[in-house]
């Protein structure tokens, strides 16, 4: 048999096991770098900004633009708690612009905080970015494939939006734990023994800057969540080089939610 031929039945072989391969796969696969083209003009960076400050600004966490474009929607923990206006500091978007090498700083405010939920909008000034989708996430199933896109070392590798793919492992009934004892108050407590919710996990790795990113659909693109935490074994410094994580993902019916109460 000569070598041509036998490369011909291995390209009919491969052809034909690639028709055994899930349609949403085969699609999720091939559909990706143009979800990734629609999907990262409306990716931004959060932070806060202080001239007198060394660096003047201080990354936060991911955030994209929803509604009217002008809405940017984060987790709510990306926010800080207070931001020290009267020491000139100020709420800033990194936003990227075609045929730019730096990003354009955009102020922002805080609109909207559900901090049980873990969501939040801002508002920013200037023209509108182009607006995601948000899908409906009460139908998303275990093994689902998914993605996230954000910044998860900061801007310190520069101004690139990184995307990370894997699937829905779990979804499962929990209460985000809150950074001290003092944040579970009796309403608190209440309201989630009354209702608690199924957070999204996820099989890939979100690092410390990928909160607040958005989790979209491999097949529509469409946002099924918002990234929420990763609860790494070691540091931040530690998890660059060796994520060792568990990682959620807040289902968007909360962000849709507060979307229309903040209308």
């Amino acid at each position: 048999m000569s070598a041509s031929t036998t490369l011909q039945r291995l390209a009919r072989l491969a052809a034909l096991l690639s028709l055994f391969l899930p349609i949403g796969i085969r699609s999720a696969e091939a559909g990706l770098p143009e979800l990734l083209e629609r999907l990262k003009p409306s990716i931004v960076a959060i932070g806060t900004f202080q001239k007198t400050r060394a660096p003047p600004f201080v990354f936060r966490g991911t955030g994209f633009a929803v509604e009217d474009g002008t809405i940017i929607a984060t987790a709510a923990h990306v926010l800080p708690d207070v931001v020290a206006t009267d020491k000139g500091e100020t709420l800033l978007v990194l936003i990227r612009v075609p045929g730019r090498a730096d990003p354009q700083p955009r102020e922002a405010k805080s609109i909207a905080v559900d901090k049980e939920h873990d969501v939040a909008l801002l508002k920013i000034a200037g023209p509108p970015l182009p607006a995601v989708a948000l899908g409906s996430s009460d139908g998303v199933r275990d093994g689902q494939g998914v993605a996230f896109t954000g910044f998860p070392f900061g801007t310190s590798l520069g101004f690139y939006p990184v995307t990370h793919r894997g699937v829905i492992a779990s979804i499962a009934p929990v209460a985000l734990p809150r950074s001290t004892a003092r944040e579970l108050d009796s309403h608190t407590i209440q309201s989630l023994k009354a209702n608690p919710f199924s957070l999204f996990q996820l099989d890939a790795t979100a690092y410390p800057g990928h909160s607040g990113s958005p989790l979209f659909d491999l097949d529509s693109g469409e946002i099924l969540g918002v990234v929420n935490m990763g609860f790494l074994k070691s540091t931040k410094d530690s998890a660059i080089g060796q994520p060792s994580g568990i990682s959620f993902a807040v289902p968007a019916r909360f962000l849709q939610d507060l979307l229309r109460e903040s209308r």
